[in-house]
C-alpha cells in the first residue's frame, strides 16, 4: 500500500489519518529522501502517536531545483475542449522549477496576466535516473517512478497564445503548486493508477473531473518518448496532462477559419475581447481545491487548497 509523505519547514512526515509520524531522516532533498525508504518504511511502523496533520504546515514534497517536464493535451476531454480532432501528437514542454509552490500556497497573477487558468495533473516523481534511450514497459515502471503529487499546471494563457510560449506563461513563480502528500507507491500499486481520479474545483464549484482512464499518451510510453531526448533523475517531476473542464476553449470552427484570415493583433484583440466574457478565468480571492484519489482510497493524494492572489 502506498505511504503518504509531508513535508514541513521541520522535515519530513509520514501521514496516516488525521496524523503524522516524523521521519527520522537526514534527506533534505525529494531524491534524499526517496533513497532513504527504509526511514519512511519505519515512521510508517511506528507505535508513535504522532501529531495532527492540521497543526503542521505543508511545503512542496518535491523539492527545487528539480527538473519540471510537462506533457501537452494528453486527456481526449483536453483535446475535444482545444478543437483538436484525429490523432494527437505527443508533446511536451519544460517549466521552471522556480515556479513550484506549496499546497497552500497563494497562486499569485502577475500584473500583466488577465486570463489566469487552471489545470489539475497528477505529477510523477522519478525515483532512478532515466537515461536517453530508455524503454520503459508498463511493468518497469516501479522500477523509474517513485511516487505521484497533486500538481495545478496554472497558466498565463494570454502570454501563452500571444507568444506561442508555454516556458513563460507556465513558469511564473506559484505557477505550479505541489502536494500536499508525495504517496510513495509500492509495486502492487500501479496497477490501479487508471483508477485515479483527478478533480478541481474553483469557489466549490466544480470544474476538471476525469480518470487516468481518458488519458491519451499514459506514464509508461509518456516516460518512453520523453526518453528518446530528456535524461530524468531522482526527483524530477513529470506533469502528466490535465483533463477537460479549463477555462480556456477553442472556438467554434466557423469563428476560428475567420480568425486565421486576420491579422495576428487584430484576431488575438478579438479573440481575447470574447474571453473577457468567460466567469471561469481565476481573480483575486478564488479558492483552487484540487484532488487525487482512486475510489476506494488505497491511493490519495490529499487535497490541495490554494488562494488566488493579484501581485502587489
Amino acid at each position: 500500500m502506498s505511504t503518504n509523505v509531508l513535508r514541513t519547514a521541520d522535515g519530513w512526515w509520514v501521514v496516516s489519518g488525521d496524523r503524522a509520524v516524523p521521519v527520522d531522516t537526514k534527506a533534505a532533498t525529494t531524491a534524499e529522501l526517496i533513497a532513504d525508504r527504509d526511514a519512511v518504511r519505519e515512521a510508517a511502523l511506528s507505535a508513535d502517536t504522532g501529531t495532527p496533520v492540521a497543526g503542521l504546515v505543508a511545503l512542496s514534497p518535491v523539492t527545487t531545483p528539480c527538473r519540471v517536464v510537462a506533457q501537452m493535451v494528453n486527456y481526449r476531454s483536453h483535446a475535444r475542449d482545444s478543437g483538436f480532432t484525429g490523432d494527437i501528437p505527443p508533446a511536451f514542454f519544460r517549466k521552471a522549477s522556480g515556479s513550484v509552490s506549496g499546497p497552500g500556497d497563494a497562486v499569485v497573477r502577475p500584473s500583466h496576466v488577465e486570463f489566469l487558468d487552471y489545470e489539475i495533473e497528477l505529477g510523477l516523481v522519478m525515483g532512478a535516473p532515466l537515461p536517453v534511450g530508455t524503454v520503459v514497459e508498463e511493468r518497469d515502471l516501479p522500477s523509474y517512478v517513485a511516487g505521484l503529487v497533486i500538481t495545478n499546471d496554472v497558466s498565463a494563457r494570454d502570454v501563452q497564445l500571444t507568444k506561442t510560449q508555454f516556458y513563460e506563461s507556465k513558469s511564473y513563480p506559484t505557477f505550479t503548486p505541489t502536494g500536499p502528500y508525495l504517496a510513495l507507491l509500492e509495486p502492487e500499486d500501479f496497477v490501479r493508477l487508471l483508477d485515479l481520479r483527478l478533480k478541481l474545483s474553483v469557489n466549490g464549484e466544480l470544474r476538471q473531473d476525469r480518470t487516468l482512464a481518458d488519458m491519451i499518451v499514459r506514464p509508461a510510453q509518456a516516460l518512453t518518448l520523453l526518453a528518446r531526448f530528456q535524461t530524468l533523475d531522482p526527483g524530477d517531476l513529470l506533469l502528466t496532462g490535465t483533463p477537460g473542464g479549463t477555462a480556456l476553449k477553442a472556438p467554434p470552427k466557423p469563428v476560428e477559419k475567420i480568425g486565421a484570415l486576420l491579422p495576428p493583433a487584430v484576431k488575438w484583440k478579438a479573440f481575447f475581447k470574447s474571453q473577457a466574457k468567460n466567469p471561469h478565468y481565476l481573480h483575486a480571492g478564488d479558492v483552487i481545491t484540487a484532488t487525487i484519489a482512486t475510489p476506494d482510497g488505497r491511493i490519495d493524494l490529499g487535497e490541495q487548497r490554494t488562494p488566488v492572489t493579484d501581485a502587489k
